[in-house]
Protein backbone atom coordinates (compact mmCIF):
# COMPACT_ATOMS: atom_id res chain seq x y z
CA UNK A 1 0.00 0.00 0.00
CA UNK A 2 1.26 3.47 -0.86
CA UNK A 3 0.10 6.92 0.44
CA UNK A 4 0.64 10.09 -1.65
CA UNK A 5 3.78 8.63 -3.15
CA UNK A 6 5.27 7.29 0.14
CA UNK A 7 5.36 3.69 1.30
CA UNK A 8 3.24 3.08 4.43
CA UNK A 9 6.23 2.60 6.78
CA UNK A 10 7.80 5.89 5.66
CA UNK A 11 4.51 7.77 6.04
CA UNK A 12 4.12 6.36 9.56
CA UNK A 13 7.59 7.56 10.52
CA UNK A 14 6.91 11.05 9.15
CA UNK A 15 3.66 11.28 11.10
CA UNK A 16 5.42 10.23 14.28
CA UNK A 17 8.10 12.88 13.80
CA UNK A 18 5.47 15.54 13.14
CA UNK A 19 3.71 14.60 16.37
CA UNK A 20 6.94 15.03 18.34
CA UNK A 21 8.01 18.35 16.87
CA UNK A 22 6.66 21.65 15.61
CA UNK A 23 3.60 23.18 17.23
CA UNK A 24 2.09 26.60 17.68
CA UNK A 25 4.55 29.49 17.99
CA UNK A 26 2.70 30.61 21.11
CA UNK A 27 3.10 27.28 22.85
CA UNK A 28 4.93 27.72 26.14
CA UNK A 29 7.71 25.61 27.60
CA UNK A 30 7.74 27.11 31.08
CA UNK A 31 6.64 24.92 33.97
CA UNK A 32 3.13 25.75 35.12
CA UNK A 33 2.19 27.62 31.90
CA UNK A 34 -1.44 27.51 30.79
CA UNK A 35 -2.73 24.84 28.43
CA UNK A 36 -1.59 25.75 24.89
CA UNK A 37 -5.19 25.16 23.71
CA UNK A 38 -6.21 28.29 25.63
CA UNK A 39 -7.19 31.28 23.48
CA UNK A 40 -6.87 34.79 24.88
CA UNK A 41 -8.43 37.78 23.13
CA UNK A 42 -6.60 40.89 24.34
CA UNK A 43 -6.24 44.60 23.67
CA UNK A 44 -3.42 45.50 21.27
CA UNK A 45 -1.63 47.45 24.01
CA UNK A 46 -1.08 44.15 25.83
CA UNK A 47 0.80 42.58 22.92
CA UNK A 48 4.22 42.66 24.53
CA UNK A 49 3.36 41.96 28.16
CA UNK A 50 0.86 39.07 28.22
CA UNK A 51 3.14 36.55 26.47
CA UNK A 52 5.78 37.38 29.07
CA UNK A 53 3.34 36.50 31.83
CA UNK A 54 2.32 33.27 30.11
CA UNK A 55 3.71 32.25 26.68
CA UNK A 56 1.50 29.19 26.30
CA UNK A 57 -1.91 30.44 25.11
CA UNK A 58 -2.82 31.42 21.59
CA UNK A 59 -3.22 35.21 21.65
CA UNK A 60 -5.41 37.33 19.42
CA UNK A 61 -4.48 41.01 19.85
CA UNK A 62 -6.66 43.76 18.38
CA UNK A 63 -8.87 46.68 19.37
CA UNK A 64 -10.98 45.89 22.45
CA UNK A 65 -14.16 46.86 20.59
CA UNK A 66 -13.43 44.52 17.69
CA UNK A 67 -12.63 41.64 20.04
CA UNK A 68 -15.81 42.21 22.05
CA UNK A 69 -17.86 42.02 18.85
CA UNK A 70 -16.14 38.77 17.84
CA UNK A 71 -16.71 37.20 21.25
CA UNK A 72 -20.35 38.31 21.24
CA UNK A 73 -20.74 36.57 17.86
CA UNK A 74 -19.32 33.31 19.20
CA UNK A 75 -15.58 33.50 18.50
CA UNK A 76 -13.75 30.67 20.33
CA UNK A 77 -12.14 32.81 23.03
CA UNK A 78 -11.50 31.60 26.57
CA UNK A 79 -10.34 34.86 28.15
CA UNK A 80 -11.01 38.49 27.24
CA UNK A 81 -8.65 41.29 28.31
CA UNK A 82 -9.80 44.80 27.40
CA UNK A 83 -8.29 48.27 27.67
CA UNK A 84 -11.43 49.62 29.32
CA UNK A 85 -14.28 48.58 31.58
CA UNK A 86 -16.99 49.39 29.03
CA UNK A 87 -16.84 46.30 26.81
CA UNK A 88 -16.26 43.68 29.52
CA UNK A 89 -19.16 45.28 31.41
CA UNK A 90 -21.44 45.04 28.40
CA UNK A 91 -20.52 41.40 27.80
CA UNK A 92 -21.04 40.62 31.48
CA UNK A 93 -24.51 42.18 31.38
CA UNK A 94 -25.24 39.97 28.38
CA UNK A 95 -23.92 36.89 30.26
CA UNK A 96 -21.24 36.43 27.60
CA UNK A 97 -18.37 36.64 30.11
CA UNK A 98 -18.02 36.02 33.82
CA UNK A 99 -17.53 38.94 36.22
CA UNK A 100 -14.66 41.16 34.94
CA UNK A 101 -11.72 42.07 37.17
CA UNK A 102 -9.62 45.25 36.96
CA UNK A 103 -5.98 44.18 36.61
CA UNK A 104 -4.10 47.27 35.40
CA UNK A 105 -4.32 50.92 34.45
CA UNK A 106 -2.44 53.10 32.00
CA UNK A 107 -2.05 56.74 30.98
CA UNK A 108 -2.25 58.65 27.73
CA UNK A 109 0.60 60.61 26.14
CA UNK A 110 1.11 62.51 22.90
CA UNK A 111 3.93 61.37 20.62
CA UNK A 112 5.58 63.17 17.70
CA UNK A 113 8.25 61.97 15.24
CA UNK A 114 11.81 62.35 16.47
CA UNK A 115 12.46 65.23 14.04
CA UNK A 116 9.17 66.89 15.03
CA UNK A 117 8.61 68.60 11.63
CA UNK A 118 5.38 70.25 12.81
CA UNK A 119 7.20 71.78 15.78
CA UNK A 120 4.73 70.52 18.32
CA UNK A 121 5.88 71.37 21.82
CA UNK A 122 2.69 70.89 23.83
CA UNK A 123 -0.66 69.20 23.45
CA UNK A 124 -2.39 72.45 22.44
CA UNK A 125 -0.27 72.56 19.28
CA UNK A 126 -2.20 69.68 17.69
CA UNK A 127 -4.90 72.16 16.73
CA UNK A 128 -2.51 74.20 14.54
CA UNK A 129 -3.73 74.37 10.91
CA UNK A 130 -2.03 71.83 8.69
CA UNK A 131 -1.05 69.49 11.52
CA UNK A 132 -1.42 65.83 10.54
CA UNK A 133 -2.95 64.17 13.59
CA UNK A 134 -3.54 60.44 13.84
CA UNK A 135 -5.84 58.92 16.47
CA UNK A 136 -7.62 55.64 17.11
CA UNK A 137 -11.17 55.39 15.83
CA UNK A 138 -14.22 56.08 17.96
CA UNK A 139 -15.21 52.97 19.88
CA UNK A 140 -11.61 51.84 20.26
CA UNK A 141 -10.75 52.53 23.92
CA UNK A 142 -7.67 54.65 23.20
CA UNK A 143 -9.68 56.58 20.60
CA UNK A 144 -12.40 57.32 23.14
CA UNK A 145 -9.81 58.30 25.76
CA UNK A 146 -8.21 60.64 23.21
CA UNK A 147 -11.49 62.40 22.49
CA UNK A 148 -12.16 62.65 26.22
CA UNK A 149 -8.81 64.39 26.77
CA UNK A 150 -9.35 66.78 23.88
CA UNK A 151 -12.80 67.66 25.23
CA UNK A 152 -11.40 68.21 28.73
CA UNK A 153 -8.76 70.55 27.32
CA UNK A 154 -11.30 72.25 25.02
CA UNK A 155 -9.30 71.10 22.01
CA UNK A 156 -11.97 69.05 20.22
CA UNK A 157 -11.52 71.20 17.13
CA UNK A 158 -8.14 69.46 16.72
CA UNK A 159 -10.10 66.48 15.39
CA UNK A 160 -10.43 68.47 12.16
CA UNK A 161 -6.70 67.76 11.67
CA UNK A 162 -7.12 63.99 11.89
CA UNK A 163 -5.73 62.29 8.79
CA UNK A 164 -6.27 58.71 9.93
CA UNK A 165 -8.50 56.87 12.41
CA UNK A 166 -6.68 53.66 13.34
CA UNK A 167 -8.14 50.33 14.43
CA UNK A 168 -5.90 50.13 17.52
CA UNK A 169 -3.14 51.93 19.40
CA UNK A 170 -0.38 50.09 17.54
CA UNK A 171 -1.57 51.67 14.32
CA UNK A 172 -1.30 55.16 15.84
CA UNK A 173 2.20 54.55 17.21
CA UNK A 174 3.37 53.10 13.89
CA UNK A 175 2.07 56.02 11.80
CA UNK A 176 3.87 58.57 13.98
CA UNK A 177 7.08 56.53 14.22
CA UNK A 178 7.21 56.23 10.42
CA UNK A 179 6.71 59.97 10.00
CA UNK A 180 3.34 59.54 8.31
CA UNK A 181 1.74 61.85 10.89
CA UNK A 182 2.87 64.84 12.93
CA UNK A 183 1.38 63.62 16.21
CA UNK A 184 -0.74 60.91 17.81
CA UNK A 185 -2.18 59.91 21.17
CA UNK A 186 -1.08 56.54 22.56
CA UNK A 187 -0.76 54.73 25.87
CA UNK A 188 2.48 55.39 27.71
CA UNK A 189 3.22 51.67 27.56
CA UNK A 190 3.21 51.72 23.75
CA UNK A 191 6.08 54.19 23.58
CA UNK A 192 8.66 51.52 24.40
CA UNK A 193 8.41 49.81 21.01
CA UNK A 194 8.97 53.08 19.10
CA UNK A 195 11.04 55.06 21.61
CA UNK A 196 14.02 55.54 19.28
CA UNK A 197 11.81 57.18 16.64
CA UNK A 198 9.48 59.42 18.65
CA UNK A 199 9.39 62.13 21.30
CA UNK A 200 6.89 62.05 24.15
CA UNK A 201 4.81 65.03 25.27
CA UNK A 202 3.02 64.61 28.60
CA UNK A 203 -0.59 65.71 29.03
CA UNK A 204 -1.41 68.72 31.25
CA UNK A 205 -2.13 67.97 34.90
CA UNK A 206 -5.71 66.98 35.55
CA UNK A 207 -6.48 65.97 31.96
CA UNK A 208 -5.71 62.25 32.25
CA UNK A 209 -8.75 60.03 31.75
CA UNK A 210 -9.38 57.04 34.02
CA UNK A 211 -7.94 54.09 32.10
CA UNK A 212 -8.76 50.67 33.54
CA UNK A 213 -7.97 47.29 31.99
CA UNK A 214 -10.36 44.45 32.78
CA UNK A 215 -10.01 40.70 32.43
CA UNK A 216 -12.80 38.11 32.24
CA UNK A 217 -13.30 34.42 31.53
CA UNK A 218 -15.62 33.83 28.57
CA UNK A 219 -18.79 32.06 29.74
CA UNK A 220 -18.84 29.63 26.79
CA UNK A 221 -15.19 28.62 27.25
CA UNK A 222 -14.53 24.90 27.11
CA UNK A 223 -11.25 25.47 28.97
CA UNK A 224 -12.59 27.06 32.14
CA UNK A 225 -9.96 25.63 34.44
CA UNK A 226 -7.07 26.81 32.25
CA UNK A 227 -8.80 30.14 31.67
CA UNK A 228 -9.15 30.77 35.39
CA UNK A 229 -5.54 29.71 35.93
CA UNK A 230 -4.45 32.29 33.34
CA UNK A 231 -6.45 35.02 35.08
CA UNK A 232 -4.88 34.06 38.41
CA UNK A 233 -1.43 34.20 36.83
CA UNK A 234 -2.03 37.73 35.52
CA UNK A 235 -3.31 38.83 38.93
CA UNK A 236 -0.51 37.07 40.79
CA UNK A 237 2.91 38.35 41.85
CA UNK A 238 4.67 37.43 38.59
CA UNK A 239 1.91 38.98 36.50
CA UNK A 240 1.95 42.19 38.50
CA UNK A 241 5.72 42.38 38.24
CA UNK A 242 5.60 41.95 34.45
CA UNK A 243 2.86 44.57 34.08
CA UNK A 244 4.77 47.09 36.19
CA UNK A 245 7.96 46.42 34.24
CA UNK A 246 6.05 47.18 31.03
CA UNK A 247 4.88 50.52 32.45
CA UNK A 248 1.38 49.60 33.57
CA UNK A 249 0.04 50.53 36.98
CA UNK A 250 -1.43 47.61 38.92
CA UNK A 251 -4.22 47.87 41.51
Amino acid sequence: MRWFGFSLPLATVMLALAACGGGDNNEGEATGASDSALTVYAAASLTEVLPKIDPAPHFNFAGSDELAMQIREGAPADVYAAANAKYPGQLYDEAVVEKPIVFASNRLVLIVPKGNPAEIGRVQDVRKPGTKLVVAAEGVPVGDYTREVLATLKLSDALENVVSNEEDVKGVASKVALGEADAGFVYATDVTAVRSRVRVIELPAGSQPLIEYELAVVAASENKQAAKAFVERVLGADGREALEAAGFVVP
